[in-house]
């Protein structure tokens, strides 16, 4: 309730007082306004009354905690306060809080504030503050002031005034708009899609450099978008800092591309905020107008669909779907255990579908006239010298392969290192990994970032944490939500602050100077750097000791071949290297089971130079029990031909690759999923072969053909065991009795199993089971089984 108050309320004397009136004089003249004063009963408040009613003000006074309620039955044209011991943050909270007072101009009138106070009351909604000891006239004029430029909340401006950008609720209206426009032709709404961009290191930069990051990235992120140009026409941003965009008269697969475009020229720029130069990731969430869903509705859509893309943090834009709202939705049990069902039965239906239809044909068709099964004779005899004469050539030009550059061509940059690590799989090992990049030897700056997730704490990040306190190289990053690999690289490469960084698993040991080679190639124009992995618990079991030979054949003989063979190299998902803003622009996807050949392809796509380098040397773990291994070549032959279902027709396609590049992608994805597949035809032809000799004992086993399509076959698995052997990092060149043993193991079982998994593989994709198998990674000293990381 308003306070009643004598007239004659005596003026102050002294510097302390907000004037000396005696006598009173109405220095502005008619009343200038209504001021609301707000205090508590007593002198302060008398005092203050007085000193604005002299200067030409109509004034009500009213005490602290009633103020919401006169404003909003009568609106003053300013608010006048005074800010008492306990400060003033309640009565800005109570004007604000009025629809009416938003605007208000609120001057708070204090007593021995310090600066800090000061700053607290003007962050928390105050337009000016002045101390009690103020002049009269002063206050008349800052008062005036307020009243002919009235300050206006942002959100109530149709456009921000300090980035141009359109606030929420004008930005809702002119979607409501775009919303109410008829349909085109066939279209029941309009075309064209409203996004919502947040950036996922948003917390982070909040926490660190204080509130004003929001508006500073919002801003960031427009100025991209205006740069780029294309369909988007209006922009706007939310208290949270998350940019808006309006994309009318377009249709959805159009927006995507144009927003992919948008979030890769973002994550390749370098953004100065809060005077900090930082690297920003987008997270694009977007839904069609079309759905007329209202503009509110579709707000919270995207913002839904937003925060699904922050989660993996790979610059796909992502549409929304109705269970981002129920996430429990997303897979029913039902769902996942008929898949599983069916995968179990995978192997059968492989050889009913790639033997048995076969068969029935090449039986149909000879009764129409067609001896279709003889072809196939020749087709899969041919298939067979193809793999073999691939497979030879393939070593001899390993033995030429480039020679790493003597000297940098450039002084050594800042350097960064990230090692991803799924806890729970890789407690036993991360300890040794962390320690020994801490012990390389690199002459310039360098880090060491563990990005890891973990479903709960374990004591294993309290050691971490100590290591960590002990050495600053160490970075610790813990990833929310994080569920695969590349979610922890891509949330770690915006953090690196090295100019190239190395990829590793949690249970690589790199060479001690493998960082300083390796910039010996990026120095010299190349943009990727692939290092040669070696198994260093090959003694654990006789899987352990096949998987090592198979590593000296792929890392130390296949991927310097090819890279000569064809003139480009791969990325083999560890020990690789990379140009940090490469890494920053291409990200992994999370969706794709092998995402190292994945970001490859995307790269290569963009130009990226890669090399291959068999003596940058990290050594690491192998399975040591078959079904570890099992889990791992299957995700990986599934994650090949998701690759090659995503890239092969589009590179064969693209101007960017030579003939020769195109001839090398061609086998390197087109081959490898037909040979499988090809292999497996041995079987129906044979049966057919059987069948028109009426039984086994009316063909000829010695056919000279077949004798040489099979000797070709066993020599090609003993010339590259050989060549692997020759070409093997020094300490497995001593166990020569491994590399028989693969040679006799590659090629009576182990090509047929790596074949039964790339056809299985077929049928999973189809299936949809994109399922990730976790197993135990032990340590190297121990004998328990090593499994994949997540």
């Amino acid at each position: 309730m308003l306070i009643s108050h004598p007239e004659n309320e005596a003026g102050l004397s002294g510097n302390s007082s907000v004037g000396t009136l005696s006598p009173p004089v109405n220095v502005a003249g008619p009343v200038a306004g209504r001021v609301l004063a707000v205090g508590m009963p007593g002198p302060r408040l008398d005092r203050l009354t007085h000193t604005l009613r002299t200067t030409g003000h109509e004034v009500r006074q009213v005490v602290p905690g009633r103020v919401s309620t006169q404003v909003r039955q009568t609106a003053p044209d300013a608010v006048v306060a005074l800010a008492d011991d306990r400060g003033g943050l309640e009565v800005i909270r109570e004007v604000r809080a009025a629809p009416a007072g938003r605007a208000l101009p609120l001057v708070m009138v204090t007593s021995g504030s310090g600066p800090a106070e000061v700053a607290d009351l003007l962050r928390h909604g105050a337009d000016d503050c002045v101390p009690d000891g103020s002049d009269p006239v002063e206050l008349a004029a800052r008062i005036e002031a307020k009243l002919h430029r009235v300050p206006v909340p942002v959100e109530q401006l149709l456009l921000d005034p300090r980035t141009g950008l359109y606030s929420r609720r004008h930005f809702l209206d002119e979607l409501d708009r775009e919303c109410r426009r008829p349909g085109t032709g066939r279209r029941a709404g309009p075309s064209g899609v409203m996004a919502v961009v947040a950036v996922a290191e948003m917390s982070a930069l909040e926490h660190r450099l204080g509130h004003r990051v929001r508006r500073e990235v919002a801003e960031r992120l427009a100025g991209v978008a205006e740069r780029l140009g294309g369909t988007c026409d209006r922009f706007g941003r939310d208290e949270a800092g998350h940019l808006l965009m309006l994309l009318p008269g377009v249709d959805e697969e159009t927006a995507r591309r144009g927003l992919e475009k948008f979030a890769h020229a973002v994550a390749a720029t370098r953004f100065v905020v809060a005077d900090e130069n930082v690297r920003l990731t987008p997270a694009i969430g977007f839904v069609p107008l079309a759905d007329r869903t209202g503009p509110d509705q579709a707000m919270a859509n995207a913002l839904a669909a937003a925060a699904e893309a922050a989660g993996h943090r790979d610059l796909r834009p992502v549409a929304y779907a109705p269970w981002m709202r129920a996430p429990h939705r997303r897979r029913t049990p039902f769902g996942a255990a008929l898949r599983a069902r069916l995968t179990a039965w995978s192997t059968p239906a492989v050889l009913l579908l790639g033997a048995g239809l076969p068969f029935l044909v090449y039986r149909q068709t000879y009764g129409w006239g067609w001896d279709l099964g003889s072809v196939m004779y020749w087709v899969v005899v041919a298939g067979l010298l193809v793999s073999a004469a691939l497979i030879v050539v393939e070593c001899l030009f390993s033995l030429d392969a480039p020679h790493r550059p003597e000297k940098p061509a450039q002084p050594y940059p800042p350097a960064a290192a990230i090692i991803a690590a799924y806890l729970p799989n890789e407690a036993a090992t991360i300890v040794d990994t962390v320690e020994s990049f801490l012990r390389l030897d690199y002459p310039d700056d360098f880090e060491v970032v563990l990005a890891y997730n973990t479903p709960h704490p374990l004591p294993i990040e309290d050691t971490l944490r100590e290591i960590a306190a002990r050495d600053p190289r160490l970075v610790l990053l813990p990833v929310a939500g994080s569920t695969s690999k590349a979610q922890n690289v891509n949330a770690a490469v915006t953090r690196v602050r090295g100019e190239f960084v190395g990829i590793f698993d949690a249970d690589h040991h790199p060479a001690r100077d493998a960082f300083r080679h390796a910039w010996h190639w990026l120095s010299h124009g190349y943009d990727v750097v692939q290092g040669h992995c070696v198994v260093r618990n090959g003694d654990s079991s006789w899987v352990a000791k096949l998987v090592a030979v198979e590593f000296e054949a792929i890392y130390a003989v296949s991927h310097p071949g090819r890279t000569r063979l064809y003139g480009f190299g791969v990325f083999g998902g560890s020990n690789g290297f990379w140009r940090t803003d490469l890494l920053a622009r291409t990200r992994m996807h999370g969706s794709m089971l092998t995402e190292d050949i994945d970001s490859t392809m995307r790269a290569l796509g963009e130009g990226a130079r890669f090399a291959v380098d068999r003596t940058l040397i990290s050594r690491e773990l192998a399975p040591t029990m078959l079904k570890p291994l099992w889990n791992q070549r299957s995700r990986w032959a599934q994650g090949w031909l998701q690759v090659s279902l995503k890239h092969l027709w589009r590179s064969l396609r693209s101007p960017r690759f030579t003939p020769r590049q195109k001839a090398g992608l061609l086998v390197l994805l087109g081959w490898r999923e037909v040979q499988p597949w090809l292999t497996l035809q041995m079987l129906p032809v044979l049966m057919y072969a059987v069948w028109q000799a009426g039984g086994p004992g009316g063909l000829d086993w010695t056919v000279p053909v077949c004798l040489l399509a099979t000797a070709c076959t066993l020599s090609a698995g003993l010339v590259q065991a050989a060549f692997a052997w020759r070409l093997a990092a020094p300490e497995l060149r001593r166990s020569l009795g491994w590399f028989w043993s693969y040679a006799v193991l590659s090629t009576f079982f182990y090509t047929h199993f790596k074949n039964l998994l790339a056809r299985q593989a077929c049928v999973k994709e189809a299936l949809g089971d994109r399922r990730w198998r976790v197993t135990p990674r032990a340590a190297a000293a121990q004998t328990a089984a090593a499994g994949e990381r997540p």
